[in-house]
């Protein structure tokens, strides 16, 4: 215990001339945002503040650490006690690193695979954070995809409709009485009349649904069409519609979707983020490519069908699934995600019981 506030002694020392000094701020208060701290001279950030079996541990390192959790957490920290109680949870951490080094741990296979998972993380973001951002995307791609995809932007008027078709005229206007009547009120009550008169075999496994239809559509007669257009609401019935071959309808609006339009301004946002998108994941998939075919790799597919899955409820990590493979057809994360390297947490000044495993990094998520 008195080993551990000696550290923190000499360590305040320092973390009162680097971090508190005000005497050393050549555009103190000038071009900063609110709360932040003024520019720093670089000498301060080369000074150690601890040492830990030979690993140094610097102003500019402790600063890093605890400029990477979240506003709330660095709140935490901006009195001079709290600075050094965050000092002390970093020498913790070294020391229980180095004693997990010292067993062999940094070889154990869990540890590599997670290793390796943020090496990739970290080269895929090196690689790639500057070479596609959103401003790469021009104007006259925006523009050719926005010409290019029109639907997505210019949607005509859509009416839904149910129809029961007859043969007759005369059976037709019988028909209608009860699609009018109580019968015909709700989907159900129609569906069962399309299920008891209609002639259209297509049509009556869908109950009589004819789909969306623009005035456009070809899949029913154009007299049908304009019919269903007719209807002012959902839920409204027509009356008996002459297709013109041979074939009499009764409908029912069933939904409407009013036209869209959205211009090339209003979509400009939406286009330029899903290529930018897509042009990451393509540049990220080109660049992967080239390691694989630059790599000497060999595939033994016989001996694939010797590995066996245990499928068991009892197989598995007990506590999930276990580290993930990172995917790399998913789209990179955002530029400059924060807790990339996680720092770690501050920790209680007690003594705390032996731990099977390191803490987790402070505003991390688990």
């Amino acid at each position: 215990m008195r080993a551990r506030w000696m550290i923190i002694t000499a360590a305040s020392a320092i973390l009162a001339t680097a971090c508190d000094s005000r005497t050393s701020w050549p555009d103190r208060g000038r071009g900063r945002r609110p709360g932040a701290p003024p520019a720093q001279p670089t000498g301060d950030l080369a000074q150690p503040l601890a040492t830990v079996d030979g690993v140094t541990i610097t102003v500019g390192e402790f600063q890093d650490r605890l400029n990477r959790q979240s506003p709330y957490i660095r709140n935490r920290y901006t009195s001079f006690e709290q600075k050094a109680e965050f000092l002390d949870s970093l020498v913790r951490f070294e020391v229980l690193a180095a004693e997990a080094a010292r067993r062999g741990l940094d070889a154990d296979p869990e540890v590599v695979r997670t290793m390796k998972q943020v090496m990739i993380q970290k080269l895929l973001r090196d690689e790639f954070e500057t070479r596609v951002t959103p401003a790469s995307i021009t104007d006259a791609e925006v523009a050719a995809y926005y010409e290019k995809n029109q639907a997505e932007f210019v949607k005509q008027e859509e009416v839904r409709a149910s129809a029961i078709v007859v043969l007759a005229r005369a059976q037709a206007e019988r028909v209608l009485l009860e699609a009018q009547g109580e019968a015909g009120k709700t989907n159900k009550g129609f569906r069962d009349l399309v299920g008891k008169y209609s002639s259209n075999e297509e049509h009556k496994l869908r109950g009589g649904d004819l789909r969306y239809l623009t005035e456009a559509s070809t899949e029913v007669p154009k007299p049908v069409i304009a019919a269903a257009f007719a209807l002012a609401n959902v839920g409204d019935v027509s009356g008996v519609v002459d297709a013109g071959d041979g074939t009499f309808w009764i409908l029912k609006q069933t939904g409407r979707r009013k036209a869209v339009v959205r211009t090339l301004d209003e979509a400009a946002q939406t286009i330029r983020n899903k290529l930018y998108r897509d042009k990451r994941q393509e540049t990220q998939k080109a660049f992967i490519d080239g390691l694989r075919k630059a790599a000497k790799i060999e595939i033994l597919e016989d001996n694939l069908a010797k590995v066996r899955v245990d499928t068991s409820a009892e197989g598995g990590d007990p506590h999930g699934e276990g580290p993930a493979l990172p995917d790399l057809n998913q789209p990179l994360p955002p530029p400059s995600q924060p807790g990339v390297m996680p720092s770690p947490p501050p920790l209680d000044p007690a003594p705390v019981a032996p731990q099977t495993t390191p803490p987790a990094p402070a505003g991390s998520n688990p």
